[in-house]
């Protein structure tokens, strides 16, 4: 099913776990199956319960279970209900619209992108990167080199290359040059791992997917 609309309901450790039980005895109520109309996906994490729905009416009609739990046992706790952005790829409150047009979407897009760039500077390390695989060592080590004297962050291993980028759009500008650059490298961009801004003694290894034994 999908989940993209979330509800989160914010009390103690101890208040989630007797709602998560409560829950379970409801599965079995035909009152409540009737209430909540389709699935709900139901977790908890620390003092967070979330609950999952494909639609708002459903999500508020687990949110109305969970409110009534809530009195029952006597607890307060931080109710909000939020609907997933795909283009933007983050939670937003539930009354934030979906967008519609294109210009709507590409600022989205746009924000995605600003987000992500500030979180690879905060983390000092890229979130996205471009993977090459050159023909010989040789054309490896110079574009490797041509990188780097453009300040570019740079990790080579044989015939393999890893760019590291601040976001997807620059990734994807990045690979576009470098395949100019090299036309006979094989060129991937993807999610970044933990260690293209810096190599660190914790995660010392890259994979390259098909290096050969």
């Amino acid at each position: 099913m999908a989940d993209d609309w979330r509800l989160t309901a914010k009390v103690d450790a101890h208040g989630v776990s007797q709602l998560l039980r409560r829950l379970r005895e409801l599965e079995v109520e035909a009152d409540a199956r009737r209430r909540l109309g389709g699935a709900v996906a139901v977790s908890g994490d620390g003092d967070t319960l979330f609950a999952y729905a494909d639609s708002r009416d459903a999500i508020h009609q687990a949110g109305s279970v969970i409110n009534g739990l809530l009195a029952e046992h006597g607890l307060l706790a931080d109710v909000a209900v939020h609907h997933w952005h795909d283009v933007e790829e983050r939670w937003e409150d539930e009354d934030v619209p979906l967008p519609q047009t294109e210009a709507e979407r590409r600022a989205e897009h746009e924000r995605l992108e600003e987000d992500e760039a500030a979180e690879a500077h905060e983390l000092g390390r890229a979130l996205w990167e471009v993977r090459l695989e050159l023909p010989s060592h040789h054309e490896t080590r110079a574009l490797a080199q041509r990188l780097e004297d453009d300040g570019q962050s740079v990790l080579a291993r044989w015939t393999y290359l890893l760019v590291g980028a601040d976001n997807e759009d620059d990734a994807r500008k990045l690979a576009r040059r470098l395949q100019a650059e090299a036309p006979n490298a094989t060129v991937h961009v993807e999610p970044g791992g933990e260690m293209i801004a810096q190599v660190t003694p914790a995660n010392p290894f890259a994979v390259f997917g098909g290096l050969a034994s």
